[in-house]
């Protein structure tokens, strides 16, 4: 259904995994869509290049949404492309599995740059360049109800995107602009999969009430749906897409 027809959506971190397929969904919607990367530029063109052979319209835009000129840099040629931004998804984040006495100063900067800084650089730009009556997705994390060892550092920056999309909800509210954070589960993506067993795999899928982890479609699709103006009377909300899992 193209319930996006005349939307401009920005996704962070859009070169692959969950990231590609949100911003493909988002043009199969109607979306225009800015495929952000901060440093593969050929998988974000084939994303582009996926997009555009469906009768799709994007392009990439690399930046690093840590560094604040960088995003600046970013909403100046989307806005200079499309004339317009109405959405806005931060899926850009990094991940550590590290126990917390193990967690180096460098680890520690990192995952907050990139989870935190990263967040918090393209709201503060949304905050006067989004399209009135917007729509605002940010990435949390389902770990952030389990008590799970070596996700300290990423679960406290999820937990931060959490409160940052609660708040900013209230204070952008007043120009139409939904903000919400969805959770995902374990999720079929290569960064997840690297390294994992075929046994720990079917661990983490044996928490899902279908057996099974989740894929990136199943994650697009609740995102699409709360770009939407269907969704508009939801905001500050979390919204955990895992199949059960918690």
């Amino acid at each position: 259904m193209k319930n996006l027809t005349e939307k401009v959506a920005l996704v962070t971190g859009a070169s692959r995994g969950i990231g590609a397929e949100i911003a493909k969904e988002l043009a199969n919607a109607g979306a225009k869509v800015i495929i952000n990367y901060a440093g593969n530029k050929a998988a974000a063109g084939s994303v582009v290049n996926d997009i555009t052979s469906n009768g799709g319209d994007a392009f990439a835009v690399q930046a690093d949404v840590s560094k604040a000129d960088d995003v600046k840099r970013l909403f100046d040629e989307a806005i200079a492309h499309y004339g317009r931004i109405d959405i806005l998804v931060n899926n850009a984040g990094v991940i550590l599995y590290k126990l917390i006495k193990d967690t180096t100063d460098d680890d520690l900067t990192k995952i907050l740059d990139i989870n935190i800084k990263g967040v918090f650089n393209t709201l503060r730009e949304a905050a006067g360049r989004l399209a009135d009556n917007g729509a605002i997705i940010n990435f949390s994390t389902s770990v952030n109800r389990l008590i799970m060892p070596t996700y300290g550092a990423y679960v406290a920056t999820k937990s931060a995107v959490e409160q940052l999309t609660r708040v900013f909800a209230k204070e952008i509210g007043a120009r139409g602009i939904n903000v919400n954070s969805v959770s995902p589960g374990p999720t079929n993506t290569e960064l997840f999969m690297d390294g994992k067993s075929a046994e720990a795999v079917a661990r983490l899928a044996g928490l899902s009430a279908f057996n099974r982890i989740g894929e990136p479609a199943d994650i697009a699709k609740v995102v699409a749906f709360l770009a939407s103006d269907d969704a508009k009377w939801i905001s500050a909300q979390n919204i955990g897409v895992n199949g059960a899992m918690a």
